[in-house]
């Protein structure tokens, strides 16, 4: 007896890990057989390398500004939104042409699905994120070289906001992923999506003080602006805000408390 049991636990982690090998496998097979995939990462490099060449080269005719960092990374708030598409796209996209009911035949248990899905978006959000920090720090120095603005990983910060960058594009695009797993729609996902990370500030800030003082240290998109940069945003100046490192964990919970849910909801909701 002792003996069949210890084999059948065996089999069934077996089964576990082979079913999440086998979902990660073929999520990422999936993810970039999506033409919108390819083209958003090249359209997300693209811009990037655009902002950061018209910002930081604007500099050169100016005096010394105090925080280049922001001006170079400057795309990164046009990334985040490509992340966050491409999150709940890659979930939202088979509830709309009805290829969930193939992917949950093939591996009926939703919440390894999600977790490979998660695990795919999560990866190439970092990878393409840190890589994206890094070569557009270069760019940015090249371009400042010889400039009182000019930049350096040495000075304060700098190593800081390259490394939390990438991350913070990762976390966004599972918070889009986490979006869609609890509502499904890719146009009602995209629009709370959208809401949470742009209309949401602008709303919060017409409210009373009191609420505005309370509040905006919570907003996602006041978050990645201190991320972004090496020291407080002048638009923010006064305003109470979390440090960059404990704001992103927040985010980071805001990401894992969606997909919580979301992989909760799948499981009684799609077997």
């Amino acid at each position: 007896m002792t003996t069949t049991l210890l084999i059948r636990d065996d089999v069934t982690e077996s089964n576990s890990r082979a079913g999440l090998r086998c979902a990660l496998r073929g999520e990422w097979t999936k993810f970039w057989s999506v033409r919108s995939a390819g083209w958003s990462v090249f359209a997300l490099a693209l811009v990037t390398y655009g902002l950061c060449y018209l910002s930081t080269n604007a500099l050169r005719s100016q005096a010394r500004i105090d925080d280049p960092i922001m001006r170079v990374l400057v795309g990164f708030n046009f990334g985040q939104f490509v992340m966050g598409v491409l999150g709940v796209l890659f979930l939202s996209s088979e509830y709309s042409t009805g290829q969930i009911r193939s992917t949950v035949a093939a591996m009926p248990r939703p919440g390894i699905v999600l977790g490979a899905k998660a695990i795919v978006v999560g990866g190439v959000g970092l990878a393409l994120g840190e890589v994206l920090s890094f070569s557009t720090y270069f760019l940015g120095r090249f371009i400042l070289s010889g400039h009182a603005s000019q930049i350096s990983i040495s000075q304060p910060g700098i190593l800081r906001v390259l490394i939390e960058s990438g991350i913070d594009l990762a976390i966004v695009g599972l918070i889009g992923l986490g979006i869609a797993s609890i509502v499904r729609s890719s146009a009602a996902s995209l629009s709370i999506f959208t809401s949470v990370m742009l209309v949401l500030t602008v709303v919060l800030f017409a409210m009373p003080g009191v609420i505005v003082h309370d509040m905006s240290r919570y907003l996602p998109a006041n978050i990645s602006s201190t991320i972004f940069a090496s020291t407080t945003p002048s638009q923010l100046q006064g305003t109470p805000l979390f440090s960059p490192l404990i704001g992103l964990l927040i985010i980071a919970l805001y990401a894992v408390v969606l997909l919580a849910v979301g992989g909760w909801m799948m499981t009684r909701r799609d077997t």
